[in-house]
C-alpha cells in the first residue's frame, strides 16, 4: 500500500478540524454530556470509522482494510483500560464536572501528536532494522503476563489499587508554573492581583496526555503488528482516540463491570506478540539465529487477526455480565497498564 503525502496532509487535516469542530460544539459551553448525547457521538464516531475502512477497501484492496480494522479493534479495546485511568485522574484532581470535557479533549489531542512521532520513529525502525520485531513481540508478552500476574494479585487482595501517581511531566510543571489554588470552572489560566496564573486544570491535561502517551507504548507496537503501513497505524490510533472522550462520558462506571478486561487485553496482546516475533523469524537476518537466514514460520493471516480480536472481546462482555459477582471490591480493569 503506496500512500501520497497529500493523503496524509489531507487526513491530518480532517483530524484536526474534527478536534476543533468537537471543541467548538461541546466544550465552549462547559456542561457534563448526557447519556443521550454521549451515545450519539460514539454512534457517530464509529460509524466514520467504519465508513473509513469501507473506503479504504474500495480505494485499495480488502486486506488494507482489514488490517485497518483489526488495529481500530485492538487499540479501541487498549482504550477502554485507558478510561479507568482517566477516571482515576480526574477523581484524584478533583475536576469540576463541567471541565471534564475540555481536559478530555485537550489531553487526548496532546496524546494524538505524541503519538504520531511514536509512529514515524518506529516505521522508520521496522523499516531499517527487521530485528525489531523481536523487541516488540517479547515486550507484548511481557506486558501481556504482567496483566495477569497483577490481576491475579489484585484479585487476592480482594481490592485494587486506585491511587493515582502523578507523571514527572506534572511534577516539574508544578514546580516551574505559577498556579493558582483553586479552578477557574474550565479556565486554564486567571489574572489574580495583577498576576497571570495557571490554573489545576493544565496540570490535569498534561497528566491525560502523559498518561496516554505510557499506553501508547504498548498500544503502538501492537497496532505495528497487524500492519506495517505508518499511514493505518496512524488512523487506527486517530479513529479511537477521537471518540474517547463521547466514551468517557457514556460507560464510566460500567467499566468497572467488565471484571475480565484484563485477562481479555492479555489474550490480545500476547496474540499480536506472538505474530511480531513469527514475522521476524520469517524475515531473519540476526546472524545467531538459523546463521542469519529466514525460517518456515506460519503466517498468520489478516483475517484470523481480526476473528482472535473480535472474538476475545465479545468473549469478554459475555462472560463479565454472565459471572457472578465478586465479594467486596474486585480488581479493576486497568490492573497492569497503571501508569503509576
Amino acid at each position: 500500500m503506496t500512500v501520497h503525502p497529500i493523503t496524509w496532509l489531507i487526513s491530518a487535516a480532517i483530524v484536526v478540524a474534527v478536534i476543533a469542530l468537537d471543541f467548538v460544539l461541546h466544550v465552549r459551553r462547559p456542561h457534563t454530556p448526557t447519556f443521550r448525547e454521549s451515545a450519539l457521538w460514539v454512534t457517530i464516531y464509529a460509524t466514520l470509522s467504519v465508513a473509513f475502512g469501507v473506503g479504504l477497501a474500495a480505494a485499495t484492496n480488502a486486506r488494507s482494510a482489514g488490517e485497518f480494522f483489526a488495529g481500530y479493534l485492538t487499540e479501541y479495546s487498549l482504550s477502554l483500560d485507558n478510561l479507568f485511568v482517566f477516571l482515576l485522574v480526574i477523581g484524584a484532581f478533583r475536576v469540576p464536572k463541567e471541565a471534564e470535557q475540555k481536559v478530555l479533549l485537550v489531553g487526548i489531542a496532546i496524546a494524538l501528536v505524541f503519538r504520531a512521532a511514536f509512529i514515524l520513529a518506529g516505521a522508520a525502525m521496522i523499516a531499517r532494522f527487521t530485528w525489531v520485531f523481536f523487541i516488540f513481540g517479547g515486550f507484548l508478552l511481557y506486558t501481556a503476563a504482567k496483566l495477569i500476574v497483577d490481576h491475579l494479585r489484585a484479585a487476592r487482595r480482594n481490592s485494587q489499587d486506585d491511587e493515582f501517581h502523578e507523571p514527572r511531566l506534572v511534577r516539574l510543571a508544578r514546580r516551574i508554573l505559577p498556579l493558582s489554588e483553586d479552578y477557574a470552572s474550565d479556565r486554564i489560566t486567571v489574572r489574580h492581583q495583577g498576576r497571570r496564573l495557571v490554573t489545576p486544570l493544565l496540570l490535569v491535561m498534561i497528566a491525560i496526555g502523559s498518561v496516554d502517551l505510557l499506553f501508547a507504548l504498548d498500544s503502538i507496537p501492537a497496532i505495528f503488528g497487524l500492519t506495517k503501513e505508518p499511514y493505518l497505524v496512524f488512523m487506527t490510533n486517530a479513529c479511537a482516540l477521537l471518540g474517547l472522550r463521547q466514551l468517557y462520558f457514556l460507560i464510566g462506571g460500567l467499566l468497572e463491570r467488565l471484571r475480565f478486561l484484563a485477562h481479555g487485553l492479555a489474550v490480545i496482546l500476547a496474540f499480536i506478540g506472538v505474530k511480531l516475533i513469527l514475522e521476524a523469524l520469517a524475515a531473519n537476518e540476526l546472524p545467531f539465529i538459523n546463521s542469519g537466514r529466514p525460517l518456515a514460520v506460519p503466517e498468520i493471516p489478516t483475517w484470523l487477526s481480526l476473528a482472535v480480536i473480535g472474538c476475545t472481546m465479545a468473549a469478554v462482555t459475555i462472560t463479565s455480565r454472565l459471572a457472578p459477582a465478586p465479594q467486596g471490591k474486585g480488581a479493576s480493569p486497568a490492573e497492569g497498564r497503571s501508569p503509576g
